[in-house]
């Protein structure tokens, strides 16, 4: 679902599918669900709002294009190899049941750009060697409280309790973890 999208507003009221928002450019996709493996495959651009949780891969090679920031905010946790090779975008997962894991194992593997906030802290053995975890500042804070807002909006949560918990960010160490192997 959404694969190219540029520019629309979906709304789901239920679950979607693996793959949706694949090369996204635009737009607003809102899912009043779950949500499926690889959501947000290379993902330039537009935001996807998720209620509840999501599977594997999902923000797998995002990247911003030009003076777009592609966003995915999950309301539930996410699967193994949350943000792989991500290169730009941000990835929030607020874990609002706090029933499982925040995240699966290999979050973050091989990124090389962009940003992902947890609500509430995870392990460093789930962490790729690519990335670094801290906690967040004034200015992330500021960042994420729109796309936290939305999110409330959409699906009807209050804010401050959302936002009156602690969060940790992931970011790269360097911009091309992999470039010695290639020519």
């Amino acid at each position: 679902m959404a694969a190219f999208m540029d520019g629309l507003t979906i709304e789901v009221f239920g679950n979607g599918q693996d793959a949706v928002g694949n090369t996204m450019n635009d737009g607003n996709i809102i899912i009043h669900g779950h949500a499926g493996d690889v959501i947000g495959y290379g993902m330039r651009g537009g935001s996807i709002y998720i209620k509840d949780s999501v599977g594997y891969r999902v923000g797998i090679h995002m990247k911003e294009y030009k003076d777009k920031v592609p966003v995915i905010v999950i309301g539930g946790n996410a699967g193994d190899f949350l943000g792989e090779y991500m290169a730009g975008g941000c990835i929030i997962v607020l874990n609002l049941k706090n029933d499982e894991d925040i995240v699966g194992e290999y979050c973050g593997t091989g990124m090389h750009g962009g940003v992902i906030y947890l609500r509430g802290d995870v392990e460093d053995y789930k962490l790729g060697k690519e990335v670094i975890k801290e906690e967040i500042d004034d200015r992330d804070y500021v960042f994420i409280q729109k796309y936290v807002e939305n999110f409330c909006q959409y699906f009807d949560y209050d804010f401050q309790k959302i936002m009156d918990h602690s969060f940790v960010k992931l970011y790269p160490i360097g911009k091309r973890p992999y470039g010695n192997m290639y020519a």
